[in-house]
């Protein structure tokens, strides 16, 4: 039995269609949702591979599946387990053990995207070897990885930025990857986090990789092709955010976008996580992402806003995207809700 990834840490050509087998999302005792966006990606996003959810007294947070025991859903055709919360830095709680090696007992492999890898954890290495089971850790950068160039690539990239973290980048990067392909464009998914990897199959763990060679992760991630073929990068972090605007910069300038989409959530206040850190203006974001852009491509250019509605009834919700479409001239779309507004930035996105 082989402790390692079962995912490919990055392909060069289409995404794939595979991705985990039947899963068990465990939220462990997440009290906030912003620290779940692994779980509910799966749920939206490869629902049908989610089997239910599994959590921990204290939890308050739920991705309204089933709630089920390890042996429950062994029965119902789960065979691994994913942690869908990210702790601050990536560590594997004390408190989660019993349950991980349960799980393991039960007949289920574990899979994780946390920064603290599940073979770097004796009893669960052992664990795994009695029973036959496998740990899985996406948060892997492959090896060769060399540090950024700047040379301009052929093909034409979307890049999603945003004014916080954990308020839509995936989701909007997905939406539009898929809105493009039905439209019969040769475009691809490219994801940049340990969700996006899981729901494609493939991508870049980019804030795994040694700050020195993001760049260079970034356009190994998306290699020069085809003219008319569109990668549509999943952003990470904010180049605003003081914990994580290295790896957002470092993936903009990898990237080289020709197009970016900024992602923001209406009622957001302040930075995740960072109380004494007031959340930039979407205008400070397109302005800041351009000048920055411009290092590794001249004509970067923003295509336009995309909006976490999710919190809003449609009334609001059409309210908002209209006032932010009108102050700021761009289309402004909620990626989720889809219709006319999303067509227009898919137009933009491509021209």
């Amino acid at each position: 039995m082989s402790l390692v990834s079962a995912f490919s840490p990055v392909s060069a050509g289409p995404v794939p269609a595979s991705g985990p087998p039947p899963l068990l999302l465990f939220l462990g005792d997440e009290v906030e949702s912003g620290y779940a966006k692994t779980a509910f990606g799966l749920r939206d996003w490869a629902g049908e591979r989610c089997v239910g959810e599994l959590t921990l007294p204290g939890a308050k947070v739920t991705t309204g599946l089933p709630t089920l025991s390890v042996v429950q859903a062994y029965g119902l055709g789960a065979r691994a387990l994913a942690i869908g919360v990210a702790t601050r830095g990536g560590m594997i709680p004390v408190n989660w053990m019993a349950t991980l090696l349960s799980a393991l007992e039960a007949g289920l492999d574990l899979i994780s995207g946390m920064h603290v890898r599940l073979t770097s954890i004796p009893e669960l290495v052992a664990a795994a070897h009695r029973l036959g089971r496998q740990l899985i850790d996406v948060r892997v950068p492959p090896p060769g990885i060399t540090v950024g160039t700047g040379v301009r690539r052929s093909g034409w990239r979307v890049l999603t930025v945003g004014t916080d973290c954990a308020l839509g980048k995936k989701y909007a990067a997905l939406a539009i990857a898929r809105g493009l392909q039905d439209r019969g464009l040769d475009a691809a998914f490219r994801a940049t986090g340990q969700t996006g990897i899981l729901i494609a199959g493939s991508g870049m763990p980019i804030d795994a990789v040694v700050v020195d060679f993001v760049a260079g992760a970034a356009e190994m991630l998306s290699p020069s092709a085809l003219p008319e073929h569109i990668d549509v990068i999943e952003g990470q972090g904010s180049i605003f955010h003081p914990s994580y605007a290295a790896v957002s910069l470092g993936l903009l300038h990898g990237s080289q976008p020709d197009r970016f989409v900024v992602c923001h959530q209406p009622g957001r206040t302040v930075m995740l996580g960072m109380t004494g850190f007031a959340l930039p203006s979407i205008e400070s974001v397109i302005a800041q992402t351009i000048a920055l852009g411009r290092l590794t491509n001249p004509d970067i250019a923003c295509a336009g806003i995309c909006l976490n509605t999710s919190a809003m009834d449609p009334v609001a919700a059409a309210n908002e995207i209209e006032r932010i479409s009108q102050s700021l001239s761009l289309p402004v779309a909620d990626p989720i809700r889809g219709g006319s507004r999303l067509e227009q930035l898919l137009d933009a996105c491509q021209q």
